[in-house]
């Protein structure tokens, strides 16, 4: 609903560095560069530089903390984009002006206040409650003393108060909430035509000369990237368990040692009538109660059949009396122990004396019995089998793992004898690029993909390693690589495939492909643009539309993004009007008939969409307090600093 405020989450970036990024110093601030320094400075706030070391060291950390979240999907190299630098230079500097701010305007932060946001910190609580000895443990675990912490809390508080007030305080105007509201909500009364490019694909003709003639003038669009060859192993369960048996007396021991897996214990169908207590009741409301269990369980004792007649009577547990009291078939370790003690005790077909438990008194009845039972060994074979087999399998995985381990680095330059020494398969697979395995449609195999290749090639931790130095350039045996659970590889460069333009026998089809795509999308534009100046210069009606819709920014029913967007930003003092729009798979012509204030949101929905905004404006204000603090403290970027965000000299 709120999409278009979310999309403005940028805004609160600021807030959140201040909270996230540990605080620079604020006093002895030149302390940051050396006297003498001769480190590249990348930028200057107020004089003082921000050098390459310390740029460095926050983009490391920074990729380290992806590295620890995204796990197996982190990938440097994607991630490590010019965007990524100059973001990561642009926080250091707005850090670094912020702390200047607090600095000269003598900010500060009592005991009282530090003591009042560490206590409030949920990883220090128990049951709610700061406690001095979480908190020693959670810091002893970081490596901080309370000292440091407290003086990191301080600092970062001192900080939220250049801006924060900013943030906090902000509110967008009534009228800009009222009018945003009202956009959300407005209806537009719509119908459709759409004139798709697929239509049209059966009139495009493309020649083997216009393919030739776009391979001439585009071949350098299709030049694949630098890939290598590889051949690696792969350890995991089915590669453990490769010629493991099972003895039939290990079958036969394993199921005599864990026969109740593979049984079923006694049940009992039991119904009850509940005569229920409140916890804060008094002894007569208690003693009332057990007198009209005992005036029940003696009817019952005198005539059994009456028991799901008085318990849809005078049962009060809603969840049974409407079934007569039926609680269905209970194995042990369901009911409250009260209950359960009791009704497994309790002959079939016997009216028990009343129960008491933590709910009130219970009269029960046990209506039928299914004894334990345990399937026969021939019944679970191949059950028991398969789990001693994974037990089987999960002990030779650690023995061949740590044998692959040690292999991999006592022989680097071949893996094919550790294949076979370790009896595992050794694979082979072509054009392995840094963001993964080439298309087959770009670059033709000799030797073709098998099933679940593509999946271990193209994890990132995989990828990484295969274009370390030692593995792409020296052709050295890599280290073993979890690629995730239970499941290791280790590979090999063999070959390393330079960067290239495919052959044009090799993209042909590709080309036509999209020399086709293109033209029918052309031709279904231009159908569509005629289509829509006959409409619009009254030569014929609109035809072909379908049945109208109501839709608005919250409901686009079957409207993409596009089509929503141009009949929403249609002037209203223009409908009735039919408009054209071209999309991703063609063009579509869209009536607009009417538009008609929707329901106003509900209260709550308002409240938030009002806090939401709040948030986005405050966050708007703060970044235009930024610059202005940017502009006050002399903020320049240096030249070496586009060197470095370029990737030119992108450090360590």
């Amino acid at each position: 609903m709120f999409d278009f405020i979310r999309s403005h989450r940028r805004w609160m970036q600021l807030v959140l560095l201040l909270l996230v990024v540990p605080a620079f110093a604020f006093f002895g601030i030149e302390g940051y560069v050396g006297f003498m320094s001769r480190d590249k400075e990348l930028a200057e706030v107020n004089g003082v530089a921000i050098t390459q070391p310390e740029y460095d060291a926050v983009r490391r950390n920074q990729l380290e903390e992806l590295r620890r979240v995204l796990g197996a999907q982190f990938d440097a190299e994607a991630l490590d984009t010019p965007t990524f630098r100059e973001r990561i230079l642009n926080d250091m500097i707005n850090q670094r002006v912020i702390a200047e701010a607090a600095m000269q305007g003598r900010y500060t932060v009592s005991d009282e206040q530090l003591r009042e946001t560490i206590a409030k910190i949920p990883a220090v609580q128990e049951n709610g409650v700061f406690s001095p000895e979480r908190y020693r443990q959670v810091l002893a675990a970081q490596g901080m003393t309370p000292a440091d912490f407290e003086m990191r809390v301080r600092s970062d508080l001192i900080l939220s108060q250049v801006l924060g007030p900013i943030g906090s305080t902000a509110a967008a105007p009534k009228r800009v909430a009222d009018e945003l509201m009202a956009a959300l909500t407005q209806q537009r009364t719509v119908a459709l035509r759409r004139f798709n490019a697929q239509g049209f694909e059966a009139d495009v003709q493309v020649t083997d000369a216009d393919i030739q003639a776009w391979y001439d003038a585009n071949a350098e669009q299709l030049r694949l990237p630098e890939s290598v060859d590889v051949e690696y192993v792969v350890l995991d369960e089915a590669a453990a368990s490769r010629g493991l048996s099972v003895p039939a007396a290990e079958i036969e021991a394993y199921y005599q040692q864990n026969q109740s897996r593979f049984g079923q214990p006694e049940q009992r169908r039991v119904s009850h009538i509940l005569r229920e207590v409140a916890t804060d009741a008094d002894q007569s409301a208690r003693d009332a109660a057990l007198a009209k269990a005992q005036e029940l369980a003696n009817q019952l004792k005198a005539d059994p059949s009456q028991f799901a007649k008085l318990a849809a009577e005078f049962s009060e547990d809603p969840g049974s009396s409407g079934q007569g009291g039926d609680l269905g078939w209970i194995s042990k370790d369901t009911l409250v122990p009260e209950v359960e003690e009791a009704v497994f005790k309790l002959e079939p077909n016997t009216i028990s004396e009343v129960i008491q438990s933590p709910f009130g008194y219970h009269v029960a009845v046990v209506t039928q019995v299914q004894p334990a039972s345990v399937k026969p060994l021939e019944q679970v074979r191949d059950e028991v089998q398969n789990e001693v087999l994974r037990q089987m399998a999960s002990v030779r995985f650690a023995d061949l793992a740590s044998e692959l381990t040690n292999l991999v680095y006592d022989q680097r330059d071949a893996l094919e004898p550790i294949a076979q020494q370790l009896g595992l398969e050794l694979k082979r697979a072509q054009a392995v690029a840094r963001s993964g395995l080439l298309p087959d449609e770009l670059f033709f195999r000799s030797t073709p993909l098998q099933a679940g290749q593509a999946e271990i090639l193209g994890n990132p931790r995989v990828l990484q390693v295969a274009f370390s130095p030692e593995v792409f350039q020296d052709k050295l045996n890599s280290g073993v690589i979890e690629t995730s659970p239970g499941s290791l590889v280790a590979l090999r460069v063999t070959q390393v495939n330079p960067s290239s333009v495919p052959p044009l026998e090799q993209v042909k089809e590709l080309i036509r492909e999209d020399l086709v795509a293109q033209g029918a999308l052309k031709l279904a534009r231009e159908a569509g643009k005629a289509a829509l100046t006959v409409i619009a210069d009254g030569s014929q009606p609109a035809i072909g539309f379908a049945a109208a819709e109501v839709v608005s920014r919250q409901d686009p029913r079957n409207l993409s993004p596009v089509e929503l967007d141009a009949v929403m930003k249609l002037s209203e003092s223009e409908v009735p009007k039919v408009i054209g729009v071209d999309t991703p798979i063609g063009y579509s012509l869209l009536e607009v008939k009417a538009v008609n204030p929707g329901e106003p949101l509900p209260d709550a929905n308002q409240a938030q969409f009002k806090g939401q905004l709040a948030q986005a404006w405050g966050g708007a204000e703060e970044q235009a307090a930024l610059l202005v603090l940017r502009r006050l403290f002399n903020v320049q970027i240096l030249p070496d600093a586009r060197v470095l965000i370029d990737g030119n000299d992108a450090g360590t």
